[in-house]
């Protein structure tokens, strides 16, 4: 429902790639930027955050590495513009995205 609605930002959850559906009105709707960061970053990202099932594991770096390696190939099929973010602050990185985001063509 909300891949349908015009002019938003939407964020998905990070398993939102794994429905086959999910990926087809998302490459069908809008522009998507896949925000790319190493196992390592993320980890430094939610490493004290205990909201997160998935993580709840002995070894969560571990876990994090088998997520990415799953579901990497899954938003490289359906993202028109791939994005290092590294550990670039949020401002940087919309900075940075603004002229990638100009000279792209969205679709309605």
């Amino acid at each position: 429902e909300c891949s349908a609605m015009p002019g938003i930002v939407l964020a998905t959850g990070g398993g939102a790639v794994l429905a086959p559906e999910n990926r087809a009105h998302l490459k069908a709707r809008g522009v998507v930027i896949y925000l790319r960061a190493t196992p390592e970053e993320l980890y430094r990202r939610v490493a004290r955050d205990r909201n997160r099932p998935l993580l709840q594991t002995e070894d969560p770096q571990a876990r994090i590495r088998e997520l990415v390696a799953a579901r990497e190939p899954l938003y490289d099929e359906v993202a028109d513009i791939v994005f290092d973010t590294g550990s670039m602050p949020v401002p940087q990185v919309v900075k940075a995205l603004l002229p990638l985001l100009q000279n792209h063509e969205v679709r309605e």
